[in-house]
């Protein structure tokens, strides 16, 4: 397969009469794409999208209030605005993984490392949120000496070489409960952090960003809470969808 990573190539560009079937992208801008005059069959879009038309129907609002009320976790996630809202929203984040980690308990530990579709594993979603929980709050909020885990893994556009600045060995293969012991610690840090919240608190500016990748730019403890809370929330709905999968024939791809 071909791969073209960091390209403008394609911007503004034109593609027709060609054959795309299988092409995948990832990771991209997609504003004002246009997909007019095609066939084919399984096009599946997923991404945050402002406004998506599928054959002159705006399907934007249809989306988002489906996925809504199967997920209600994740208007808790992104309306939390009280403190009372916000606590909440944690606890409903903890009910959930307590209940999806007993079930991924079921799968043989190798079956936990595959991939889906190309997705994350299992055990890469929880690196992953250990190290958005770390940088949002461990590093931001708290200002902690050593908030990036070893073990974390940040989002894909972040490049290898500014991961190994953290600290981070992305070519790790930990078992779950390696991954899980360090993911413990750090929710239970979340946890007193939202449980000692003060409206105050909430709309203090914190002295730090996330991590050096990130824009210089104004980061309130309730912004980076907030991205917390709907990262457990979407990659807890990903981490669902593709326990079914790998409970129904196993068939995934192993973690690179």
């Amino acid at each position: 397969m071909a791969e073209f990573v960091e390209s403008d190539q394609f911007k503004g560009g034109r593609i027709h009469l060609s054959e795309l079937g299988g092409l995948e992208i990832r990771d991209c801008e997609v504003s004002g794409l246009k997909v007019v005059d095609c066939y084919g069959s399984d096009v599946y879009l997923g991404g945050d999208f402002g406004r998506v038309v599928v054959n002159d129907v705006d399907v934007t609002a249809y989306v988002q209030g489906e996925l809504d009320r199967v997920y209600p976790e994740r208007v808790m996630a992104r309306d939390a605005t009280t403190v009372a809202e916000y606590q909440a929203a944690w606890a409903k984040v903890e009910e959930l993984w307590t209940e999806t980690l007993a079930r991924a308990k079921r799968l043989p530990e190798a079956t936990l490392q595959e991939r889906v579709g190309g997705e994350w594993s299992f055990v890469e979603t929880h690196r992953h949120l250990l190290f958005a929980s770390g940088a949002w709050v461990g590093n931001a909020v708290l200002e902690e000496d050593a908030p990036y885990h070893p073990l974390g893994y940040p989002a894909g556009g972040m490049p290898a070489a500014e991961s190994a600045k953290l600290g981070l060995t992305l070519d790790a293969t930990p078992t779950l409960d390696e991954v899980l012991v360090a993911r413990r610690e750090r929710m239970a840090t979340v946890r007193r952090v939202i449980d000692g919240l003060t409206e105050a608190e909430l709309d203090r500016v914190c002295a730090r960003k996330p991590a050096d990748p990130y824009p210089d730019q104004e980061y309130v403890v309730r912004r980076c809470l907030k991205v917390v809370l709907k990262e457990e929330a979407e990659h807890h709905r990903y981490a669902v969808r593709d326990l079914a999968t790998l409970e129904g024939v196993g068939s995934g791809e192993p973690a690179s």
